[in-house]
């Protein structure tokens, strides 16, 4: 990537990048074809693979940053969505942190949070691909004056003047995902003393990271984003309650907060009442389900299950409602003739603590008709069982916080 950066950069790779911008993948042979007539062809497919890359990271940074910003394939997959680290940085300024060092920076896509929220970067990575990548990307989007990248193995790196560490260790290597920790470049042994020295320290995790793993020191965060779990964020320094756990949902920033002294033992097991609540995965991550079962009134389904049951309705930004019609021990014969005696042709299949796929059901129920439903395949106090019904209608109240 190193060798082909800098010819994109150019003024011919930047004219090439705006005309192939938005080409399908059924016309880029086309496209490569006629342009190989007037530039290089290693240009034409460099400005092709980037528009390409491009095109994928417009779900994290958006369209407008993405056409603008310089990629690689790791790159895109492995960089914080922009929501993620725009709440992250915004976090950082909150805490009075001005200036940090961004170890394992990759192509830059904290960074750029960072130095929107008006913070001085040092981004480090040892990768000359991503470090040039990230230089570039900086200087796209005109936070050159606040970032500076530097090729460099970060445990070399003195990072004493800076007010904040965030450290965000690489998690895949050659052959994919990495699940040993001190497998991670750098070993997350190394990555979590680095965030302990700092007056506040910053650790991005994966998000299963088992809890047990978090030292007893810092404060871990679980981050969604539209309903899905992004990552975990552990925090060291002076400001934190160690041990505590959030669990942070975004757009909205709704966030469920409990210290090792307020947590809720599990919520007891009660039968299914009218409705049932799916919390929200960092929620679960977070293990503070019985947080949020406590505010609904509620209860488990079955002890090792995270839905939540109660009689009444309740308006919560930390779980999805569904009002239930029907329990079922898990029979698919008895399913398929409550949704055709229902005429219901647009089935909705969610799962926990079942073995069953969902695909799998509706091949075998064949639903049709011109109404809808949900079906949740799961256990009952131990028992297989489908729970039938549908997304409840908003009702008031309010959630934890």
């Amino acid at each position: 990537m190193n060798d082909l950066l800098a010819p994109l950069l150019s003024p011919e790779g930047r004219a090439l990048l705006a005309e192939v911008r938005g080409t399908a993948p059924a016309d880029e042979l086309a496209v490569a074809t006629r342009l190989r007539r007037e530039h290089p062809a290693d240009l034409v497919s460099a400005a092709l693979a980037q528009a390409r890359l491009r095109q994928r990271a417009a779900a994290k940074f958006g369209e407008a940053d993405a056409d603008r910003m310089f990629f690689t394939p790791n790159g895109v997959e492995q960089s914080t969505r922009a929501s993620v680290a725009s709440y992250r940085a915004e976090s950082l300024r909150a805490l009075g942190v001005r200036t940090i060092a961004d170890l394992c920076c990759g192509i830059g896509g904290d960074a750029i949070a960072l130095a929107r929220a008006g913070i001085r970067v040092l981004a480090v990575d040892r990768d000359p691909s991503a470090a040039a990548v990230a230089r570039a990307n900086a200087e796209a989007l005109g936070l050159d004056d606040l970032i500076e990248v530097r090729e460099a193995d970060v445990t070399e790196v003195d990072t004493a003047g800076y007010d904040a560490v965030f450290v965000d260790p690489a998690r895949r290597g050659g052959r994919g995902r990495i699940f040993d920790p001190e497998a991670y470049s750098p070993p997350l042994s190394w990555a979590v003393e680095a965030a302990r020295q700092a007056s506040c320290g910053v650790l991005k995790v994966a998000p299963g990271i088992p809890h047990e793993a978090i030292p007893a020191d810092a404060e871990a965060e679980w981050i969604s984003d539209g309903g899905d779990v992004k990552e975990a964020t552990v925090w060291f320094g002076a400001r934190v309650t160690p041990g505590a756990r959030r669990a942070v949902l975004l757009p909205s920033g709704a966030g469920v907060w409990a210290s090792p002294d307020s947590m809720l033992p599990n919520p007891e097991v009660r039968p299914v009442g009218r409705y049932l609540y799916e919390p929200d995965g960092a929620v679960i991550r977070a293990h503070l389900v019985a947080e949020v079962a406590a505010d609904l009134d509620g209860g488990l389904i079955d002890p090792t299950i995270a839905y939540i049951t109660a009689d009444e309705r309740h308006m919560t930004p930390y779980a999805s409602a569904y009002e239930i019609t029907d329990q079922l021990p898990f029979n698919v014969k008895k399913l398929k003739a409550l949704l055709r005696e229902r005429g219901v042709g647009t089935l909705t299949v969610k799962k926990r603590g079942s073995a069953v796929e969902p695909e799998e059901l509706r091949r075998k129920v064949k639903p049709q008709g011109p109404n809808s439903a949900t079906v949740f395949l799961t256990r009952v106090a131990g028992a297989p069982t489908m729970l039938v019904g549908a997304p409840a209608r908003p009702a008031t109240g309010a959630g934890p916080s």
